[in-house]
């Protein structure tokens, strides 16, 4: 099936690299037309390094390799205004917004929850969680003014089913992502606009594969036992979880919302 999202238009965040331009890409693939943002730039407490303005021009050449149209800015999902920002600028453009990937996202570790630092907490909270709120908050008027319904899908993680040690930050943000999807499912329900979790396991992305990442698990290798898939695969792909988004956010999903749905190999239900 192909033109799954013919004539919509979807809002990306975190849209430079990694899951955020793998769901840019499909969903144009699909014929949406899409709003990108990205931060563009690195936060302090991160490790690992983070997108830059080159990323997120690939990400614009490979959505027009669709021949889809994009509207591509960089914007702090811990900035209200900046995120507003971005939407006026895309929905001026397109007329139109149908579908919202909130997808940006960090990741850090520390040896215990009481060992993480006020700025790690509050960078992990700021961008995974209110960064979240911060992109729906900005963008849902404009998909109610637009009349047309709508998906909102929120990336979760994983770690938002079950407790993992050392980053309680990150597991309390997508912990808290999805009482901020259950609350939005039943205030959007009667616009028609969907609202929906996915959980992945460990996606082949930049902020899993890098230096940083590499080094902590030598540090700590009994760590990796909380990241083993059911299925025999050891990271999936971003366009796994695209996939998904495609599916939440076109015809076929119409009716599906309130929903966590673990694209994740098994593993939050490995035994």
């Amino acid at each position: 099936m192909t033109g799954q999202l013919e004539g919509k238009v979807a809002l990306v965040s975190g849209a430079a690299r990694g899951q955020g331009r793998s769901h840019a890409v499909r969903m144009a693939e699909e014929g949406a037309d899409i709003i990108a943002f990205d931060l563009c730039d690195q936060i302090s407490s991160i490790q690992y390094p983070m997108a830059t303005p080159d990323d997120l021009q690939e990400t614009v050449a490979a959505v027009e390799a669709t021949g889809r149209r994009i509207v591509a800015r960089q914007a702090d999902v811990r900035a209200l205004d900046s995120v507003r920002a971005v939407v006026a600028d895309g929905v001026a453009e397109f007329g139109r917004l149908d579908v919202i990937a909130a997808n940006a996202g960090i990741a850090s570790f520390a040896k215990n929850t009481w060992s993480i630092t006020e700025d790690e907490w509050d960078d992990m909270i700021g961008v995974n969680l209110s960064g979240v709120w911060r992109t729906v908050a900005a963008a849902v008027p404009a998909m109610i003014d637009a009349g047309n319904g709508g998906s909102i899908v929120l990336t979760g993680s994983t770690g938002g089913l079950r407790g993992i040690s050392m980053i309680a930050h990150y597991v309390a943000a997508k912990h808290g992502l999805v009482g901020l999807m259950r609350t939005l499912m039943n205030e959007l329900a009667p616009h028609n606009i969907r609202v929906n979790v996915i959980h992945p396991t460990g996606v082949q992305t930049p902020m899993i594969t890098n230096d940083y990442m590499g080094e902590f698990l030598g540090e700590y290798p009994d760590y990796a036992k909380y990241f083993v898939n059911a299925l025999p695969v050891e990271n999936i792909q971003p366009v796994d979880i695209s996939n998904a988004i495609v599916y939440l956010s076109s015809e076929a999903g119409r009716y599906v919302t309130g929903v966590e749905l673990p694209v994740d190999a098994g593993m939050s239900q490995r035994v």
